[in-house]
């Protein structure tokens, strides 16, 4: 383990709550154990641990968010993700691959979707990363590559390529798959945001699972 995480370690295990974690480990269908500490105190912690300590060497990023990404607590994969995020608009470009195995590790759709944030981030520095991680991902059995795939762009507003959208969410027309579907909705409706006429004329024209289109047309 990083000599970095050794009291960050220390103090979420002194602020462990039994009580709190039995209902946090239901909620996500048994699938994580937690050490019962809530969104905000995770924070908090965090915050504390980051003043003391400072950020990670951008260096050593990549080991210490897969040295907590290997730790069974699921708060501890909160904070490598809240880590990387502090760090999405310097991080190497050698840590798409760390990306990718959080992407594909203890997934689930609370860390998936934070990452594909970072994805988004990444991509734009680093076009050739795009190029080659988007074409893999988008062919991928994974559901989660598949999923951030999908999402990568909800943050691009003007920016974003709506025809590559478009052709993604083809590619996975016919899924029967929970997560994918709702992800098309999802980066629909965000669009919409931007362009409602395109989203409007995409929805109108293509075969989207019920799902999707209703969660694209949510606010139209």
């Amino acid at each position: 383990m990083h000599s970095y995480l050794l009291n960050l370690i220390s103090s979420f295990e002194k602020n462990a709550n039994p009580t709190q974690a039995a209902p946090m480990k239901k909620y996500m269908r048994d699938q994580f154990d937690y050490l019962g500490i809530k969104s905000p105190q995770v924070k908090l912690l965090l915050r504390e641990h980051v003043t003391r300590h400072g950020l990670p060497m951008l260096e050593e990023i990549d080991e210490i968010a897969l040295d907590l990404w290997s730790l069974p607590q699921r708060e501890f994969q909160y904070v490598a993700m809240s880590l990387m995020e502090r760090l999405e608009k310097k991080l190497p470009k050698p840590s798409i691959k760390t990306l990718e195995f959080m992407i594909t590790h203890n997934s689930w759709w609370d860390t998936v979707d934070n990452i594909s944030h970072i994805v988004g981030v990444h991509f734009r520095r680093f076009p050739d990363v795009k190029g080659k991680y988007l074409k893999k991902w988008r062919s991928s059995k994974n559901i989660w590559l598949r999923r951030t795939a999908i999402l990568f762009q909800l943050d691009y507003k003007k920016e974003t390529d709506f025809d590559l959208l478009c052709k993604i969410i083809r590619e996975n027309l016919g899924s029967d798959e929970f997560f994918i579907n709702k992800a098309i909705g999802w980066a629909l409706r965000q669009y919409a945001y931007t362009d409602a006429k395109a989203v409007k004329k995409f929805v109108k024209a293509t075969d989207l699972h019920p799902l999707s289109r209703r969660e694209a047309m949510k606010h139209l």
